[in-house]
């Protein structure tokens, strides 16, 4: 996760070199973000049934993913034209890139139920804060003569990386608890803030496959609350360093607003786990969502104004706001799934960065050429708000709201034995 991740945090680092080199537009170059981001997110239903059915290892697709996501780094490295650097980058390198994501992301939780939130959120969050080193390496040593050197060496360090941990990944089998163990209840123990996380985060009443998952009505729901966040969300990465420029501040602010984003972005997400063990899952989606609101007002506002400080503190805003909702969809699905069919129900949600990646990315670009910052930035803090509100609808399917006392008593055997 931390060798890939810059392909989506540094983006908009590089992307003013690669259209000064290859002269392509501003739309062109945020149109290839725009595709990236629709296989990455697209392979995640795919990939999970094939590995729920046998067919694909964990081991088999993390080295695929290796091979694609090198493929998309000597593409845009070399190719100056823009359908092949469509096909290489944006398909491959996305197909690349959601292969390792989705296979770190899913294997954590079938490794870790006990302490999912935690494990989940660290692990996610190195998808942002690996890009740090490589952000400034774009912002301040990278110019249109040695673009092809630079991406080289990132290209061969991405393969390599994820080549070398590829052969060490291997799924538990289902069900891999002893059958008399829970692992919720095991974990708890009788202390008190382990069964209180119980409480918050109640196991699933039973395994939900794919159909019945949809059929609950939460399913959806996540797909439309995580389709407008993460619209949000990469409109917030692709432009805030585009924004930094507009702004009139210098280099070294530009690449530090975006590695703050990143660092923050990536910290971020392995907070909310732990929070979310404490208080619950929902409650921190929906504050998480109202910060990335907050945000977009505030970057906005710093950059208008041209405030130095402000305009940090927005960008620590943003990269949290911008990131910490990834690993609290991926825990709430299992809480209210199951896991048994985890890999294909989390692979339906994060499908919605599908239309998200399109959305945050071309559109988002050509909102920007047509409104300018100021009307691209405050639609963004608008659907942060709706996010928000659609968060709040969601329940647990087949659990009644106000069962408190009698969820800690009904962990034995629901959450992975059944």
């Amino acid at each position: 996760m931390f060798a890939v991740s810059s392909f989506e945090y540094g983006w908009g680092a590089v992307e003013e070199t690669l259209e000064d080199r290859y002269g392509w537009t501003l739309t062109d170059a945020f149109w290839l973000a725009s595709i990236w981001a629709v296989f990455q997110a697209g392979v995640a239903f795919p990939a999970g049934r094939l590995r729920e059915k046998g067919i694909v290892s964990a081991r088999t697709a993390m080295v695929t993913g290796a091979i694609c996501c090198g493929i998309g780094y000597f593409t845009i490295a070399h190719v100056g034209n823009l359908a092949l650097a469509f096909v290489g980058y944006s398909v491959l390198g996305g197909i690349g890139a959601g292969l390792v994501y989705a296979t770190c992301i899913n294997m954590v939780g079938k490794w870790y139920p006990e302490k999912r939130g935690a494990r989940v959120g660290f692990v996610n969050g190195a998808f942002a804060y690996g890009s740090v080193p490589i952000i400034y390496v774009f912002s301040y040593l990278m110019h249109p003569g040695n673009v092809s050197v630079i991406l080289d060496v990132v290209g061969v360090y991405m393969l390599a990386a994820v080549l070398v941990c590829a052969l060490m990944f291997r799924d538990p089998p289902k069900n891999w608890w002893p059958a008399h163990i829970d692992p919720l209840r095991w974990s708890a123990g009788g202390r008190t803030a382990a069964v209180r996380s119980l409480v918050k985060n109640p196991p699933a009443v039973r395994q939900f496959a794919p159909m019945e998952a949809i059929r609950s009505g939460m399913l959806p729901l996540m797909w439309v609350c995580m389709v407008v966040i993460g619209m949000v969300s990469l409109f917030g990465i692709n432009f805030e360093v585009p924004f930094a420029k507009e702004s009139g501040f210098g280099p070294f602010v530009v690449a530090s607003s975006a590695g703050v984003l990143s660092i923050v972005n990536g910290t971020g997400r392995a907070l909310v786990g732990w929070v979310s063990d404490t208080i619950g899952r929902r409650q921190t989606l929906t504050i998480v969502l109202v910060i990335a609101a907050i945000a977009q007002f505030g970057v906005l506002y710093a950059g208008n104004t041209h405030n130095l400080w402000l305009f940090m503190v927005a960008a620590f805003l943003t990269g949290f706001g911008s990131g910490a909702f990834y690993p609290l969809f991926a825990t709430l699905v299992p809480d209210y799934f199951g896991e048994n069919h985890n890999a294909t129900n989390y692979g339906i949600v994060y499908s919605s960065k599908l239309v998200g990646g399109i959305g945050g990315g071309g559109v988002a670009a050509a909102v920007v050429v047509a409104w300018g910052y100021t009307g691209a930035y405050l639609l963004a803090g608008g659907c942060a708000l709706l996010a928000a509100l659609l968060s709040l609808f969601l329940r647990q399917p087949g659990r009644r709201s106000g069962r408190v006392q009698p969820v800690v008593e009904e962990i034995g055997g629901t959450a992975i034995a059944s």
